[in-house]
């Protein structure tokens, strides 16, 4: 289960009870819910899952801010119960982008760019419109898949499921098969994370992509031509560093110095001249000369300087 990464959803269940749905068929139905969530990632930054419940009214079970655990999902699932009569399911659409795909029930505002997904499980034919319901939903972004269980319209779900509809419907002859569906959406929401399987053999980094990986190297490093190992990059070749005067290459990284006689400025990257004729910082006997970053010593007028370069007689 942790090999089975999704992306993260916003995901709505919207579940028929109506009075043809017999009572046994209804707990096949929480079965799948309950193994639908299993095989997701489930978590407040993941995928929040909601359950609706609707035949001739609407009940939303549980938004999508109430869990973020499995467990907890599962036990609200176990004790829902069937409404009986009608199947208003263009109403139950409509509920959901009215009451469920908010941000006060904890959908994810827009910019976070997490996609909003309805599962429909239904065994009739829609008593109201759905057609128009259904296109205004994904207008709104809201992605739809249709599932019919043996008496279930195939027309009806054609009009409700998004495009293309040979991957967003799906048929079972009976509710007792329907946990078979199960392997069908895993495949659809999830992709097998070959990075967390470990199984790989990349040095530093592992991409997980479409069932396979690639390897990368942290900043610093570049990938050799086997595609699985890393070496450093010399940082301080021309034009891979800004140092003003001297660069220090480091396992991948760089830090500047400077030359004798410049300091590093507080930006650790240029330098700037010390004053060499500052007291204490030369040796000259009478008069000091400071000249960018080094300096010459000279004598007051009557005195000539030494072999030495510092003292005067």
């Amino acid at each position: 289960d942790a090999t089975c990464k999704n992306r993260p959803l916003d995901l709505v269940f919207i579940i028929d009870s109506s009075r043809s749905v017999r009572t046994e068929e209804f707990e096949k139905v929480k079965v799948f819910l309950s193994e639908m969530i299993d095989t997701l990632d489930v978590g407040e930054r993941a995928t929040r899952v909601a359950v609706m419940n609707y035949a001739s009214t609407v009940k939303v079970e549980f938004p999508l801010r109430t869990y973020f655990d499995k467990a907890s999902m599962k036990e609200a699932v176990s004790h829902i119960e069937p409404l009986s009569a009608g199947t208003m399911t263009g109403l139950a659409i409509q509920t959901a982008m009215d009451e469920v795909f908010t941000e006060e029930m904890g959908t994810r505002p827009a910019n976070f760019n997490i996609p909003k997904v309805v599962i429909i499980v239904t065994d009739g034919r829609p008593q109201d419109q759905v057609q128009d319901v259904a296109a205004r939903a994904q207008a709104a972004g809201i992605e739809i898949y249709a599932v019919g269980v043996d008496r279930a319209d195939m027309q009806s779900l054609r009009m409700m499921a998004s495009e293309p509809l040979d991957e967003h419907v799906f048929y079972v002859e009976t509710y007792g098969v329907i946990e078979k569906l199960t392997s069908k959406f895993r495949e659809t929401f999830c992709a097998v994370n070959m990075c967390t399987l470990g199984t790989h053999d990349c040095q530093q980094v592992c991409v997980s992509s479409d069932g396979s990986y690639v390897c990368d190297c942290y900043e610093g490093y570049t990938l050799n031509p086997d595609k699985r190992t890393c070496s450093a990059v010399d940082m301080c070749a021309p034009g891979r560093h800004d140092c003003g005067q001297v660069c220090v290459s480091n396992n991948g990284s760089y830090s500047c110095e400077c030359y004798e006689g410049y300091s590093l400025n507080p930006d650790k990257k240029t330098c700037s001249a010390m004053d060499m004729c500052a007291p204490g910082k030369h040796d000259c006997a009478q008069i000091c000369l400071s000249n960018d970053g080094s300096y010459t010593c000279d004598c007051f007028e009557g005195y000539t300087l030494n072999a030495d370069k510092k003292t005067c007689s």
